[in-house]
């Protein structure tokens, strides 16, 4: 594999070096690290990650163009949530061949940064649905479109045409193949490049968590043979050497930024995974969506079955997780306005000790969803102030929950009683990094937001002792002498 390796680094320099864009050195603002099963801050502290996505399909793709600013950044951190998995679209980042918008990554850049003024960590995700307008989706520039001059026929929506559109499925078959496109050059190569070049230009930009490499793979003509819980060896064979591929291409600029890779879509709804790339600093990014989520009437419709498939996705994640060493992030899931679902899911994820990042923030045209916009949305229009009637405080009810924020220690639970609003949490003082164990003083942070408790909160804490003033929205427990584990109760006051 060497000689492979170094023949990509040297095509990913040599585009690069075409377009004129210098590739930073390994400086620039510290970064969250992926470590085992959990991801780090920069001093070693375990994150606990609760947000949201961000993603902006039509006219520029930039999220910007859809109001989403300041206010809503704001809004986000004081609810507690502390993560925005930031769309970008391939077509924007290269409208052609080896040729780069940084007017349009400046653009997301400047969103990154209002994040991170209010301590939001970004996930860049390479989003796409359906490859290409073409095909009633968004991701890929049109010149990578190859679907051998098959009509884009039948056309019923978001996510049928995966099912019955034989031209879309060309197009990915294309792409997996690494078929060579405009200059003899292959579409992965191209996309891998696409990926160095924005890596390289976010290098600077403080709190990027990570890059998502591909949102949902879809496995292209032969998706039936992943349509079962043992999943699909043959593809994962070819997506791994994507996946692999777009790894050392970013290496070759960036070797601290952590990346993220999704398994094929249908592990969403419960087929297992044996995509396993290498290197450091690598997550895995997962979504969970139930089949009969939307199945029946009323606000409990479908549930019953859902726990058993969602119970699934995660369990196929914990084994995968444990057995590549990377760590998990569930990066999607919700995308209905039925809280029953959007609650277990949390407490869900809670259980094991997994973060989170809700679809989605807002409906903003969505071309590739479930539902109307309304549907998927928290802040219906953020163009306006996220306030009043232009939230949905039913959502909110479901995703706003105290939580760790960043834990001096390893996590052993977390979880949120709904109905009597309390909070437990507990923590061994060794680092999950691996390297002794957190000294005493050392700080752990937890939401604990207001629009839970109303009227305050109390504390009981063994092991440590509250350092933040009565009331703060951000609870903080340093770590007694001698202590080994940490044991918080939040109830209301």
């Amino acid at each position: 594999m060497r000689p492979v390796r170094l023949a990509l680094a040297a095509l990913v320099a040599g585009l690069l070096a075409l377009t004129a864009v210098p590739a930073h050195a390994d400086g620039g603002p510290s970064r969250a690290r992926p470590h085992g099963r959990f991801i780090l801050d920069p001093a070693g502290r375990v994150l606990v990650l609760h947000g949201l996505n961000m993603v902006y399909k039509r006219g520029s793709y930039a999220p910007d163009e859809t109001g989403f600013g300041r206010d809503d950044a704001r809004f986000l951190a004081h609810h507690g949530f502390t993560t925005v998995r930031l769309g970008l679209i391939w077509k924007a980042v290269e409208p052609q061949p080896g040729q780069y918008d940084d007017a349009y990554l400046a653009r997301v850049r400047h969103t990154t940064r209002l994040l991170a003024d209010a301590g939001i960590w970004t996930l860049l995700d390479f989003h796409q649905d359906l490859f290409n307008e073409r095909f009633q989706g968004e991701g890929a520039p049109d010149w990578a479109v190859q679907d051998d001059g098959l009509p884009a026929q039948p056309q019923t929506g978001f996510p049928y045409n995966y099912f019955g559109m034989q031209a879309l499925n060309r197009a990915f078959d294309h792409f997996w193949a690494n078929d060579p496109g405009p200059g003899g050059v292959g579409l992965q190569d191209r996309y891998a490049a696409a990926w160095a070049h924005v890596t390289s230009y976010f290098s600077g930009t403080p709190r990027v968590l990570g890059v998502d490499l591909f949102n949902e793979p879809w496995p292209g003509t032969g998706w039936q043979q992943c349509a079962n819980p043992a999943g699909c060896p043959a593809f994962d064979a070819t997506l791994q050497t994507f996946t692999q591929r777009s790894i050392d291409a970013i290496r070759a600029v960036d070797r601290r930024t952590a990346v993220f890779y999704e398994p094929q879509v249908l592990f969403n709804n419960g087929s297992q995974t044996s995509v396993t790339p290498t290197g450091s600093r690598l997550g895995f990014s997962f979504h969970d969506y139930c089949l009969t989520a939307d199945a029946g009437t009323g606000e409990s419709g479908g549930q019953e079955g859902c726990s058993t498939f969602d119970d699934l996705v995660f369990t196929n994640a914990d084994d995968h997780v444990a057995a590549s060493g990377d760590a998990p992030l569930l990066t999607e899931f919700g995308a209905t306005t039925k809280q029953s679902t959007i609650t277990t899911m949390v407490d869900r994820a809670a259980a094991h000790l997994t973060g989170w990042q809700y679809w989605a923030y807002c409906g903003c045209e969505d071309p590739t969803t479930t539902g109307p916009g309304a549907t998927q949305a928290l802040v219906l229009d953020p163009s306006k102030a996220p306030r009043g009637g232009n939230v949905d405080w039913a959502k909110m009810r479901s995703l706003v929950v105290p939580h760790p924020l960043a834990v001096a220690g390893t996590p052993t639970a977390y979880s949120f009683a709904r109905q009597s609003r309390v909070f437990r949490a507990a923590w061994s003082t060794a680092r999950a990094g691996g390297s002794g164990s957190f000294a005493a003083g050392s700080r752990t942070t937890i939401s604990v937001p207001a629009y839970v408790y109303r009227s305050g909160y109390a504390v009981r804490v063994t092991g440590g002792h509250v350092v933040s003033r009565a009331g703060a929205r951000t609870l903080v427990v340093a770590q007694d002498a001698g202590a080994e584990a940490v044991r918080v109760v939040v109830h209301p006051a």
